[in-house]
């Protein structure tokens, strides 16, 4: 059988390690000045070189060569019994088969017995972050006071996962993915001593689809070598399932004009052809992500022929920098949808269709001041201004922009001097039996408004609004109920209640009073002219266009 590449191809000397100087320049430093930690943890993408890194640092500690500088020396009997995986004091845990508390008490049993072949024991725990909380416990007492003749490396790809009582006691580096042009580089060198045929262009599309790891890129490489001697970018698309380059310019053209049926088609046909769904978002993203770069003047930054360049800069003057970075989000979150949806090109055909609505709605932004302007110079007819819909406000920051100049006025404006008590905040007492001009259900319908309104001032009023479990009236006050005693105190704290009472008026056109109770499941409210729960069978009704005749 056959060794893997990236295994035949794992760096044995530090100066084969690529695209991590920053962590290789400071072990080497230890090394040299013998001053190596008991306790590492490198964290970083899967195959940036970590579990390679720790190998060559064990090594290095158990080096024979009497220069510190040259260490390791890759000849002496430990380091040849590094690479030959018959070194008996480097012992590598994968975390996520031992993961209990047992596993880590029989590990520190272990510790105590001296090295039988090198200077010190070393202990590679690999995904770390999967061990359980007690054995992380288990762990915490080792790591903070090692034996002499042991030293830790903790690898993990997910380092948020580690309680913060692990990472003090732990020297930390943190791995980056690889770039694209030293992962090039290095399969150069590969493709040479391999003696395989493949051309830059198919090395360019490898090391994108490695998307920073280098053992991704060199596995890849391994894959397609397996199915002839030719390496061509044409066998590399098929193999690997992914589009050429000029699909995805295609659709971008199409996108730009609104061709919605020719986007389609040329989805189709490059699913058709073998293409995976997630792996062809991606590679949009990958595309789109270079026009925006385009138009933010770091063209040097992508990665792509001067042919594909041309194409890309007259494609960024076809459309505008908001359009880009919406584009790229609909693309981003088909790449991380694709795989749940049970159709998998649901999710491209939805971001192509909504990339497609964002021209239109671009288009009538421009023409909504002129028609509007238009309108109202007509003396004769009184025209009354559409509300934006939720996607345009979305869209638009002018639109969002406006919504919050007259949010300031509603409730940074003084109180009227005709209306005395206008804003007067309910608290203990309410006041008695008023006729108030309004009613639950124009409360209720008012609720959606009054929500955006508040939202578009204070973000915090507006989830607190949101929190509450019902409305209803009392003497013309509306009553707000919340489940939370907490809840009902912090409204009546600092300027919510006023906030809210405030966009009440505004909306219902008429002095509202709000005052906050607590309910719960032995709360009686049949006292209140009428009520609702946002979540009952009733709100639904409403929601539907009902309204309440009659309450018995």
């Amino acid at each position: 059988m056959s060794e893997a590449l990236y295994r035949k191809w794992r760096p044995q000397l530090w100066e084969k390690v690529v695209g991590q100087d920053h962590i290789v320049q400071t072990l080497k430093n230890a090394i040299r000045s013998d001053r190596v930690g008991h306790a590492y943890l490198f964290s970083g993408p899967r195959g940036t070189g970590k579990t390679t890194t720790a190998r060559l640092l064990a090594k290095a500690v158990n080096c024979q060569s009497d220069d510190l500088k040259t260490r390791p020396c890759n000849k002496c009997e430990n380091c040849l019994s590094v690479n030959q995986g018959r070194f008996m004091d480097l012992i590598e845990i994968d975390a996520a088969s031992n993961t209990s508390v047992d596993d880590v008490r029989d590990l520190r049993e272990k510790i105590g017995f001296s090295p039988s072949q090198g200077k010190f024991k070393v202990y590679i725990i690999d995904e770390v972050h999967m061990l359980s909380t007690a054995a992380f416990n288990a762990l915490l007492k080792t790591l903070e006071e090692p034996p002499p003749h042991a030293i830790f490396i903790l690898a993990t790809t997910e380092v948020h996962k580690i309680p913060a009582t692990v990472l003090s006691r732990c020297q930390r580096h943190e791995f980056r993915r690889i770039p694209v042009i030293i992962i090039v580089d290095l399969l150069k060198e590969l493709v040479v001593a391999e003696k395989l045929k493949v051309d830059d262009d198919t090395l360019f599309m490898i090391a994108r689809q490695s998307t920073g790891a280098m053992r991704d890129a060199i596995s890849l490489l391994d894959q397609l070598a397996s199915t002839g001697d030719v390496i061509t970018l044409e066998l590399a698309q098929q193999v690997l399932g992914t589009a050429t380059n000029q699909t995805v310019i295609n659709l971008v053209d199409m996108i730009c004009v609104q061709d919605s049926k020719g986007c389609l088609d040329q989805l189709h046909s490059a699913l058709d052809s073998g293409t995976d769904p997630r792996q062809f978002a991606r590679q949009m993203v990958d595309y789109l992500r270079g026009l925006m770069l385009i138009q933010l003047g770091n063209e040097k930054s992508i990665d792509v022929t001067d042919e594909v360049r041309q194409i890309m800069g007259r494609q960024t003057q076809k459309v505008s920098m908001f359009i880009l970075t919406e584009l790229v989000k609909l693309f981003n979150n088909a790449a991380n949808e694709s795989r749940l949806a049970w159709q998998p090109s649901l999710a491209l055909e939805l971001a192509i269709a909504q990339g497609v609505q964002l021209f239109d709605v671009q288009t009538s932004q421009i023409q909504a001041p002129r028609l509007i302007k238009e309108e109202e110079s007509k003396p004769s007819r009184q025209t009354k201004s559409k509300e934006p819909s939720e996607y345009q406000k979305q869209v638009d920051p002018e639109i969002i922009k406006t919504e919050k100049s007259e949010a300031e006025k509603v409730f940074e404006s003084p109180a009227k001097e005709n209306a005395p008590d206008s804003h007067e905040v309910v608290t203990e007492g309410e006041r008695p039996d008023v006729k108030a001009p309004f009613g639950i259900n124009e409360v209720r319908e008012s609720l959606t408004e009054v929500k955006n309104l508040i939202r578009n001032y204070r973000k915090n009023t507006e989830a607190l609004l949101a929190s509450a479990r019902s409305f209803s009236m009392k003497n013309g006050v509306i009553i707000i109920g919340f489940q939370s005693p907490v809840l009902k105190e912090r409204m009546e704290k600092g300027e919510h209640q006023e906030i809210i009472q405030r966009a009440f008026s505004h909306v219902l056109g008429a002095d509202a009073k709000v005052k906050a109770v607590v309910i719960n499941a032995k709360s009686n409210l049949v006292d209140h002219e009428e009520e609702f729960e946002p979540d009952s069978l009733v709100s639904a009704a409403l929601d539907l266009g009902g309204k309440i005749v009659d309450k018995e």
